[in-house]
């Protein structure tokens, strides 16, 4: 797990509920369980600041840091994406992009993961469709200095056309297959965390459960069930992971204070000291 992705998921699955902000000292803290060392950790963050997505401030507790509105809007797509609280609908058209990709290699990549994770997908270098307009788009392409034409348009032959315009921009048996391996690996990392595991251990495993999860943010467009397949891999693992972050939720929130509240008292404690 890189400190970057982490630091992603912990800011948006737990210190966003809390005001977005924390110590340095509880973002080490926070990460440790998951293997990440300290100058990883402080190396992520100076890089997160640097791209805009985190600012530096100051808290009783010491410097912290917070997130910054391009981070906010960014971590309240991904939750909504996560846990699903939008219903996905379709109205029949569809969103498309025809651009004049980067020349530098790292530029198109960088570009086509962001337009992937706003629920992209590619017919070619240039052309990128959605089933929904993705939101800041137009801002992600402008900020990139890409040239691109934006159109809305609904398939000529109707439903069926459009399964077929999906199926070659998004490959659903693979990201079934996705599905299907992410359920039985996560199934066995789950099974020996109980209600008698420590709170950090509930910690760690759901945070990995999410980390994992997250990653289909990328690859899953969540398409609007007119255009699935029958019996939907994805289906059942949300299901699963509905079950099994709601399961650890409490125990990993409790780790999530005694970590932030460890900061707060070391500061009253140094402040009565002086």
């Amino acid at each position: 797990m890189q400190a970057r992705s982490a630091l992603f998921d912990l800011y948006g699955d737990h210190l966003r509920p809390r005001g977005g902000r924390a110590p340095v000292a509880a973002l080490v803290k926070l990460l440790a369980p998951l293997g990440i060392a300290p100058p990883a950790v402080r190396t992520a963050v100076s890089r997160m600041v640097r791209q805009g997505w985190l600012e530096p401030i100051k808290l009783t507790t010491g410097p912290g840091y917070s997130i910054t509105p391009k981070a906010a809007r960014r971590l309240d797509e991904a939750a909504a994406r996560i846990y699903r609280t939008g219903r996905v609908t379709w109205d029949g058209r569809f969103d498309l992009l025809v651009l004049d990709a980067p020349t530098a290699r790292r530029d198109r990549q960088r570009l086509a993961g962001n337009l992937r994770f706003l629920g992209y997908g590619t017919m070619d270098e240039q052309t990128w469709v959605a089933t929904r307009p993705g939101e800041d788009v137009d801002l992600l392409l402008n900020e990139a200095g890409v040239r691109f034409e934006r159109f809305t348009a609904a398939h000529a032959a109707g439903t069926p056309g459009a399964m077929g315009l999906v199926r070659r921009a998004w490959d659903l048996a693979e990201i079934g297959r996705a599905y299907e391996q992410f359920v039985a690996e996560q199934r066995t990392l789950l099974t020996g965390v109980t209600a008698r595991s420590g709170d950090e251990e509930a910690y760690a495993a759901r945070f990995r459960l999410v980390h994992a999860w997250r990653t289909f943010l990328f690859r899953d467009p969540q398409l609007p069930p007119a255009l699935l397949p029958e019996r939907w891999p994805g289906t059942a693992a949300a299901g699963f992971f509905d079950r099994h972050a709601a399961r650890l939720r409490p125990a990993a929130d409790r780790y999530v204070e005694q970590c932030l509240d460890g900061g707060n008292r070391l500061a009253r404690q140094k402040g009565r000291q002086t």
